[in-house]
């Protein structure tokens, strides 16, 4: 059997993507990765040894393959036990930072009055019904005793605006009468 330059060129082809492919799935800090590179490369050299035609098809066979295996494998690898393992699961809804209870209590707070216990600079406390509250202005002073709307809460974070003394008498007979 003679063993030609194209035979030997594709076998280290085949050798190299080997290499990347236990690169993926065994990782050695890019050792694999120098390896496949490196034997991909002589592989092309050894097909344009054998004929240039030869060596162009087979660049654009490498060109081709070497996307189309890595766009596969991305695919693939996370449904392998293997994959699942080594992947980071993704989020639910209930792991984000808007789901957790004390924050979606925070949440009721909007649209309602509270009165300032401290000077808010823009931070300070509030009164929300007897509930004590961190809270923000939207960069302005604000005195203790004054009245305040919470317009917002952001990131945990509870805006409130100045307001004038809300009117509790018309709610009162609305409710009630």
């Amino acid at each position: 059997m003679i063993v030609t330059y194209l035979v030997v060129g594709i076998a280290l082809i085949v050798a190299g993507l080997l290499f990347l492919l236990a690169e993926i799935f065994v990782p050695h800090g890019g050792a694999l990765a120098v390896l496949a590179v490196a034997s991909i490369s002589v592989g092309v050299a050894f097909a344009f040894f054998y004929d240039p035609v030869a060596g162009l098809l087979t660049i654009l066979g490498v060109a081709l393959v070497i996307p189309i295996g890595m766009g596969l494998i991305s695919e693939l690898w996370p449904l392998t036990p293997y994959g699942r393992r080594m992947l980071v699961p993704g989020t639910s809804p209930e792991d984000t930072v808007a789901a957790q209870p004390h924050l979606q209590d925070l949440e009721r707070l909007k649209g309602r009055f509270g009165r300032t216990l401290s000077a808010l600079r823009p931070a300070g406390v509030v009164d929300f019904d007897g509930r004590r509250v961190d809270t923000l202005t939207e960069g302005m002073m604000v005195e203790p005793g004054q009245w305040v709307r919470c317009v917002d809460v952001r990131a945990g974070k509870v805006v409130v605006r100045p307001a004038q003394k809300p009117n509790i008498e018309g709610l009162e007979n609305a409710i009630f009468g």
